[in-house]
C-alpha cells in the first residue's frame, strides 16, 4: 500500500509502498479516507537525531485521520465493518487517573508505557490502511466528508479544549485575541463565535488571512507585527485588554505579543506548537494580576464528540486544500512555506 513517511533525518516526507498492516486482538484497521496535515508534523521533522523522542524511522505521518472500518481484531465488537469513523489521537494507557476521566491526552503512563499518538511515533493515517489500537479511540462520523472531518480531530478539537475552559470569562462584552488565522485559528474563531458572547480580534502576520478569519467570524483583524498593535487592542478594549488570549502560532514572536494582550483575570492559552522552545517570563511585574496562563495539548476524547456534532449540524466550516497521497511532499511544503489556506488534507 502506498504510505507518506519520514525516512530519514532532516529529510523530505516521501511517498512509499510499505506493508498493509493485520489487525491483532483488540486492533481496529481503517481504509483511511482523509489524513490532514499540520504544523506539528514540520516540527517533528525539524528535530535533530540526537534529540528525537519518537520511536524510530521510519514514521508514517498523519495524526488526523479519517476511514472506514476494514477489519476487526479478535474480540472487538463495538464497532462495525463499513462504519465510517474520524481517530481520537492522542492515545493512553486506558486506566491511569487521567484516562479514566477521558483523558488521555494527558495519560499518566503514556511515557512509562511507550504508547505514541499515530503519527507522532506510532504509524499514522497518512496511508492507504492504517491499525488502531483500541475501537475506544473511534468516533462515528456518519456521512461528513472525510476531508472536513479529519481536520476536526486536531485542528478543531485543539482549539476547541483551550477555548472552552475559558467560556466562563467569555461573555457578552468581553474580548477574545485569536493569534494566527490558519489552520487551527480560522476553527479558533469559529468555536468563539459558536460558544460565546465575545468581541473577536483576530491577529496574524499576513493580511492574506484575514479574509479567512473574517468569513469565520472575526470582529476585528489587525497584523500582528504592527508595532502599535497593542494600543490598538487597548484602545478597542477601552483599556481593559482581552479576557482570552489564544496563541495558535507559538513562534516566539507571536508569544512576545500575545502575553501583552492579556488582562487582569484573563485566560492566556498557549496552544500552538511553533518550533518549540519559545517561552514567556511570569512574575509579579512580568504578567497581570490573576492572569491565568497555560499551555494546552490536543483535546478529551468527550470533546471530540462534541466537535463531530457541531461539524454534522453545520456549524464548524473547515477551509480545507485537497491533496493527493502523490501530491503528500508538495502539499507539506507549502505547509512549511505558510502558504496554505486553512488546513491542507490528503484524501485518499
Amino acid at each position: 500500500m502506498k504510505a507518506v513517511q519520514y525516512r530519514t533525518f532532516g529529510g523530505s516526507p516521501e511517498v512509499v509502498e510499505i506493508d498493509k498492516p493485520v489487525p491483532g486482538p483488540g486492533q481496529v484497521l481503517l481504509k483511511v479516507t482523509a489524513a490532514g496535515l499540520c504544523h506539528s508534523d514540520v516540527f517533528v521533522m525539524s528535530i535533530p537525531e540526537d534529540q528525537y523522542f519518537l520511536g524510530t524511522l521510519p514514521l508514517t505521518l498523519g495524526h488526523e485521520g479519517v476511514g472506514t472500518v476494514a477489519e476487526l481484531g479478535a474480540g472487538v465488537t463495538n464497532v462495525t465493518l463499513g462504519q465510517n469513523v474520524a481517530v481520537y489521537g492522542p492515545w493512553g494507557c486506558g486506566v491511569c487517573h487521567q484516562c479514566a476521566q477521558g483523558h488521555e491526552n494527558y495519560c499518566l503512563r503514556a511515557a512509562e508505557l511507550n504508547i505514541l499518538a499515530p503519527g507522532l511515533g506510532a504509524p499514522g493515517a497518512m496511508a492507504e490502511y492504517m491499525l488502531v489500537d483500541d475501537a475506544r479511540h473511534l468516533v462515528d462520523i456518519g456521512d461528513l466528508d472525510p476531508a472536513i472531518a479529519a481536520p476536526l480531530t486536531d485542528a478543531a478539537l485543539t482549539p476547541y479544549h483551550a477555548i472552552k475552559a475559558s467560556l466562563p470569562k467569555l461573555g457578552a462584552g468581553t474580548t477574545a485575541v485569536v493569534l494566527g488565522a490558519g489552520g487551527l485559528g480560522h476553527l479558533g474563531i469559529q468555536i468563539l463565535r459558536e460558544l460565546s458572547g465575545c468581541r473577536i480580534v483576530a491577529l496574524d502576520i499576513d493580511e492574506a488571512k484575514f479574509q479567512l478569519a473574517k468569513d469565520s467570524g472575526a470582529d476585528v483583524t489587525m497584523l500582528s507585527s504592527d508595532p502599535d498593535v497593542v494600543a490598538k487592542v487597548r484602545a478597542l478594549t477601552h483599556g481593559r485588554m482581552a479576557e482570552g488570549v489564544f496563541d495558535f502560532a507559538g513562534f516566539q514572536e507571536s508569544l512576545d505579543v500575545a502575553r501583552q494582550l492579556v488582562g487582569v483575570g484573563g485566560d492566556f492559552k498557549i496552544v500552538g506548537l511553533g518550533m518549540g522552545g519559545a517561552t514567556i517570563p511570569v512574575g509579579f511585574f512580568a504578567t497581570p494580576y490573576e492572569a491565568h496562563i497555560a499551555t494546552t495539548y490536543w483535546g478529551y476524547r468527550e470533546e471530540l464528540f462534541e466537535v463531530i456534532e457541531l461539524a454534522k449540524e453545520g456549524r464548524l466550516n473547515v477551509h480545507v486544500e485537497r491533496f493527493s497521497i502523490d501530491q503528500a511532499p508538495a502539499a507539506y511544503e507549502k505547509l512549511h512555506h505558510g502558504t496554505l489556506n486553512g488546513r491542507g488534507v490528503i484524501v485518499m
